[in-house]
């Protein structure tokens, strides 16, 4: 029999529930929860960049085989080393190098479990006491939930619609104190689908030295180019500040659901192994998880041997897309695109409640939109998004 005087010593963990709350996943959750079960037609996930859900888009034969060649060998059936299977790591680096004016070495590269894990092992290296980052706003809301988790303060700088969503760099040097380690930069564009020209990143790359802070930059969208803007990766501004580069093959391959992610010291001056970053960075893949060993085994052969002709088609599928989005968008009195997207495979558009009735903001817009019409689409990433997703379960509650 239950003794109903014990008076139990734990609890949920509250930092989890606030941070989960402004994650992707958890506004997507509460979107997806907002579905009609009598609904008959088929849901369209426009919430997250998963490729993989549209039958126009798989990944290549050569990454197939390159999985079950991997298998068959038997030779990755154990455990990985902390930092990833050296040869995994050594195709990382080749790969990146096509783009850099200088060499990374497998000693530059770290193995992840996808991108997400990236931007954990970068937020956790980075952080101490009082620490501060700066974001982009609109920006991937998962830096957002996991700088809540590990107590990072978080300082968020505008991207301007009327320049590309470019970085408004002026203000980054207001924003910024002795206590800012770091800046975010997506590029291309989560969720805007802009794409930065080489003077605007280095731009940013010479006012993040100025302030003697390094730079994260979100690369998981790499080359899924398709404007007049070609990508250029921030790691070739190493000689100017530190950057952390986080990629992944979770997009460009079609292939999120493998988890396999990588995070890069581009640094040619070594002053992240000087300030103890590199250290921290494999102190923390030592307490943590790691991506599926027979997939780096088959990295090399992905990385490699991929043809053009498949990233060709995942190009041309996704301008044919965003072209017909953009075009959507503008018969929609109430949605205005202030830049047609050029990469990524999203697009931010901005919503004029005034022309609508019984619609509060966005994220009311959201899931009346799953109610009514099967289709998932996110709102733009705020920094009181908890505040406001509370709200909208008070509204709801009442109107019950």
């Amino acid at each position: 029999m239950e003794n109903s005087s014990k008076q139990w010593r734990f609890e949920g963990n509250k930092r989890l529930n606030s941070a989960s709350a402004i994650s992707v996943r958890g506004v997507l959750d509460l979107v997806i929860g907002n579905l009609s079960t009598d609904d008959p037609r088929p849901t369209i996930p426009l919430g997250n960049g998963d490729p993989s859900q549209f039958a126009c888009f798989r990944t290549s034969t050569t990454a197939e085989e390159a999985i079950v060649d991997a298998v068959h060998s038997a030779k990755y059936n154990g455990y990985a080393p902390t930092v990833g299977v050296l040869s995994a790591r050594r195709a990382i680096a080749n790969y990146l190098n096509r783009d850099l004016p200088y060499k990374l070495s497998a000693d530059d590269i770290y193995v992840t479990s996808g991108c997400l894990q990236a931007i954990e092992v970068a937020l956790a290296a980075i952080n101490r006491p009082g620490a501060n980052i700066l974001l982009p706003r609109p920006g991937f809301t998962f830096y957002e939930s996991r700088a809540a988790y590990e107590h990072l303060q978080v300082r968020h700088f505008d991207l301007l619609p009327d320049r590309g969503w470019e970085v408004d760099v002026d203000a980054i040097e207001d924003l910024a104190d002795d206590n800012t380690v770091a800046i975010v930069i997506i590029n291309p564009g989560n969720p805007c689908g802009s794409v930065y020209s080489y003077d605007h990143l280095k731009m940013v790359a010479e006012t993040a030295r100025k302030l003697g802070i390094l730079v994260i930059a979100d690369e998981v969208y790499g080359h899924l180019t398709f404007g007049s803007t070609p990508f250029v990766p921030m790691g070739i501004f190493g000689s100017i500040v530190p950057v952390l580069s986080l990629g992944s093959i979770s997009k460009r391959w079609v292939v999120p659901g493998w988890r396999l992610g990588w995070l890069v010291t581009s640094d040619p001056n070594g002053i992240l192994q000087k300030s103890g970053i590199v250290e921290s960075i494999t102190g923390f893949l030592n307490i943590s998880t790691d991506p599926a060993t027979f997939i780096q085994g088959a990295i090399p052969q992905i990385l490699e041997n991929t043809k053009d002709d498949f990233f060709l088609k995942v190009i041309v599928t996704l301008k044919e897309a965003a072209d017909k989005c953009f075009d959507g968008i503008r018969e929609v009195p109430c949605l205005t695109c202030p830049k047609k997207p050029e990469g990524s495979m999203f697009v931010m558009v901005k919503l004029n409640v005034s022309l609508l009735e019984d619609i509060s903001d966005d994220l009311d817009f959201c899931m009346k939109l799953a109610k009514e019409e099967s289709v998932i689409i996110v709102p733009a990433a705020l920094e009181d998004g908890l505040r406001r997703i509370k709200a909208f379960h008070q509204r709801h509650v009442r109107k019950q």
